[in-house]
């Protein structure tokens, strides 16, 4: 069996830099058309020279045979001004700007600490430059239960976000609970939308813990209740076009996830589009997979579909248990387990 479909983008895609992003970045190019670059680097992407430079960079870590586009993205501080909105439309490279809330997750230290007043005039020229907002949905009070931190955030930022600023286009990243799918379904289609990711389709809070710590498992936001992740598969194989594919495929090095503080991430670029067609398959809703993988992310940023196929063939195949680089090793999400779809790369 065969499922042919228009090449996906993946709408939030960490690369990292230096030798990390040349060993992750064919992984993405193998299977996806174009990918929403997050620029939490050290230092962050905070200008738009900084992420025209970081493009090349991207660029020459690519395979020749590629036609892999990275869209950047500018990391939104306290110190952003208008001007470098203005300057981030008209480059052609920038195509939104990323709300870390400072404290958030990985790399957010410089994130924003005051939305509603130092940022205002960023998100008023943001909202004149049609230029989407992405937003890493998570309060950082120590006082807010870390399993709360998205639902909190939809009350005290996002619906007052929504309100003041009407015409901003806003995309949820990485949503985690079923409080999120109703936030974004309560929003008038094509203003705000959400990401996606395959860990919090497959994943709930258990895969942390069972037969021990597993760190591989961890991410930001952290996996959620069984309700919620239920939740999320309903809303995503409903054909809704509020919601598309957004791996947040976060590589570390294995000594960075298995150490007494390990990172938080999950490398899934490999296998995502495995994951996804697994989880529509048990939904009974492989027809609405290309809808969700292909279609809503384009439309939604208003950029064209793409033109090119790739093909799911139903094959057992095991995933590597990790990837070897010069520098260490990286552990794919599903690592040493078996799949059931598979990616016609050649």
């Amino acid at each position: 069996m065969e499922l042919t479909i228009t090449r996906p983008d993946d709408w939030h895609l960490h690369l990292r830099d230096g030798d990390l992003l040349a060993a992750v970045a064919p992984h993405s190019a193998a299977h996806f058309g174009r990918a929403i670059v997050m620029p939490n680097l050290r230092p962050p992407i905070t200008t738009t020279a900084a992420a025209v430079s970081y493009r090349e960079s991207i660029m020459k870590a690519l395979p020749t045979n590629t036609n892999f586009e990275p869209l950047m993205t500018l990391y939104l501080t306290d110190s952003t001004k208008p001007d470098e909105i203005k300057l981030a439309r008209k480059s052609g490279a920038v195509f939104a700007v990323k709300l870390y809330p400072a404290g958030a997750t990985t790399n957010s230290q410089d994130g924003v600490t005051d939305l509603f007043g130092r940022c205002l005039p960023v998100l008023e020229e943001m909202a004149e430059q049609s230029m989407p907002l992405l937003v890493h949905g998570e309060v950082t009070d120590s006082n807010v239960d870390v399993f709360d931190r998205e639902k909190v955030f939809i009350e005290t930022v996002l619906q007052p976000l929504v309100q003041r600023l009407p015409q901003l286009k806003i995309v949820m990243e990485h949503i985690t609970t079923a409080d999120a799918v109703k936030f974004v379904e309560s929003c008038t289609e094509g203003s705000v939308a959400a990401t996606v990711t395959p860990q919090h389709l497959l994943l709930n809070r258990n895969s942390l813990f069972q037969g021990g710590l597993q760190p591989h498992n961890y991410c930001l936001p952290v996996l959620k209740r069984e309700i919620h992740r239920q939740a999320i598969v309903s809303a995503v194989t409903s054909g809704s076009k509020r919601f598309f594919l957004g791996t947040d495929s976060a590589p570390h090095e294995r000594r960075r996830k298995e150490c007494p503080c390990g990172c938080a991430g999950i490398y899934s670029s490999p296998v995502a589009l495995s994951l996804y067609a697994k989880v529509f398959e048990e939904a009974g809703a492989l027809d609405k997979l290309e809808t969700f993988t292909s279609f809503n992310g384009p439309d939604f940023y208003g950029l064209p579909r793409s033109k090119s196929k790739i093909t799911l063939r139903k094959r057992p195949w095991v995933v590597p248990e990790s990837f070897t680089f010069s520098f260490g090793e990286i552990v794919p999400m599903f690592a040493g387990k078996t799949l059931e779809w598979e990616p016609v790369t050649s």
